[in-house]
């Protein structure tokens, strides 16, 4: 057990709704700790359904390619709490963050509080005592009521692709959806906004306009697109001509485009060869990320392709399913899925984009998660759409499936559909994140 395990059980005794979305509770801990959210380092604060993680992942690679020092806060985690939480480029100790646990739970005196708002502190606290040249910060969920949006004035607003997700706390349209999340956006803070469907760019505009936040969109301010295997980014500054993301997918040059735009409308002078840097070394976990060696990838077929992303709603299975028939164009497999979802995520949306792509799908329940869709629910719904399927207890005994299956050339295996399975399959692994 680690230093705060023991921190967190006492912290969900006090308010045990997973998620109640608020700031008072989260303004009166702050207040009892003096206001740390104050005296942090200059913010860009990131919202939006999908790409939020990518997109940070890029800004932070290119920002200490350029030799500046980061703080960034993420969630949620994958094998380790402490991963939410990076100091200058490190991930933070078990002691540290314990201690910093602790004194908001003494400063918060037994009040209610949710887990995240209480972690949000922490982090606001570790953020201010460590010195950094800036602070990447995610939206936990939505934007309006989240326990980041008590920073009044970023350095600059990002909101990433608005989609349909959490439909039971953000709303049922995605009108509401993209309300909540342009929520973020501050009086004359400079805010770069992604490419969005014309519904939620019209209710981001909207928003924009009524707390007179500049746009920054992409499409008409500035343009991303892959050339001839490069990046090539374009603004009223100039272009950029950058070698591919080391991300894989075709929405990673979109996520890259973001951050490069985001750092310029936060007034960062970045050299080329740091934008470079940061394109090609920026990491982010369980995002198409090739299992290379490990205990699970040795009990995959010889040869075969093992692939882990965490995407868990239907746009973020199109990505996949692109980013899928990209590698098919190159290299020519049979693909099998090993997908885990969730029941409160849209299941039958997310596998309809591998028909016709998808040669079978082997799904499984997540571990140690009350809310796991049954396998067979998600057999169904592969069957459904025209997609053979099997049901299976554990990833173990999808892979073993898989090795029966003597597929010819060897599959490529994505194991996909939920975060909380990508964490359990690094874990298991024994290849989880730095």
């Amino acid at each position: 057990m680690s230093a705060y395990d023991s921190i967190i059980a006492r912290l969900l005794a006090l308010h045990p709704k997973r998620i109640d979305l608020s700031l008072d509770r989260v303004r009166r801990l702050l207040g009892a700790l003096g206001h740390p959210e104050r005296r942090v380092p200059s913010v860009i604060h990131v919202a939006g359904t999908n790409g939020k993680g990518s997109t940070i992942a890029f800004m932070r690679a290119t920002l200490e390619a350029a030799g500046r020092s980061v703080h960034v806060y993420t969630s949620p985690h994958l094998v380790r709490f402490n991963e939410r939480f990076r100091l200058a480029g490190t991930l933070v100790s078990d002691e540290a963050l314990a201690a910093a646990l602790e004194e908001c739970e003494r400063a918060n005196g037994g009040e209610p509080v949710t887990v995240f708002e209480i972690e949000t502190a922490a982090g606001f606290l570790l953020f201010s005592r460590n010195p950094a040249d800036v602070l990447l910060l995610e939206v936990g969920l939505g934007g309006r009521l989240d326990a980041t949006n008590v920073i009044e004035t970023p350095r600059a607003s990002v909101i990433t692709p608005v989609s349909m997700d959490h439909l039971e706390f953000l709303g049922d349209t995605l009108e509401k959806i993209a309300a909540e999340k342009a929520a973020i956006l501050k009086r004359g803070v400079p805010s770069v906004i992604a490419p969005q469907s014309d519904v939620a760019m019209a209710v981001i505009e909207r928003e924009a306009q009524k707390v007179r936040a500049p746009l920054h969109v992409a499409g008409e301010h500035w343009n991303v697109h892959e050339e001839h295997g490069r990046l090539v980014y374009q603004d009223e500054d100039g272009l950029l001509d950058l070698p591919a993301p080391k991300l894989h997918g075709r929405h990673q040059f979109d996520n890259a485009g973001v951050a490069i735009a985001a750092l310029r409308a936060a007034g960062f002078k970045l050299p080329n060869a740091a934008c470079e840097a940061g394109i090609v070394k920026a990491d982010w976990p369980a995002r198409m990320q090739l299992l290379s060696h490990g205990a699970l990838k040795a009990l995959a077929p010889l040869d075969s392709e093992l692939w882990l992303d965490g995407g868990h709603n239907a746009e973020g299975g199109r990505a996949v399913a692109a980013a899928i028939g990209g590698l098919e164009e190159r290299v020519a497999r049979p693909l099998v899925l090993i997908v885990g979802m969730l029941s409160t995520k849209d299941c039958a949306g997310y596998l309809h984009h591998f028909s016709g792509l998808a040669r079978r799908v082997f799904a499984i329940p997540i571990p140690n998660q009350e809310k796991s869709l049954p396998a067979e629910a998600i057999a169904q719904a592969a069957r459904n759409a025209g997609i053979t399927a099997e049901r299976y207890g554990t990833i173990e005994e999808a892979l073993a499936a898989a090795c029966r299956l003597g597929l010819d050339p060897p599959p490529r295996i994505v194991i996909a559909g939920s975060l909380y399975l990508a964490g359990e399959v690094l874990a298991k692994n024994g290849t989880p994140p730095v």
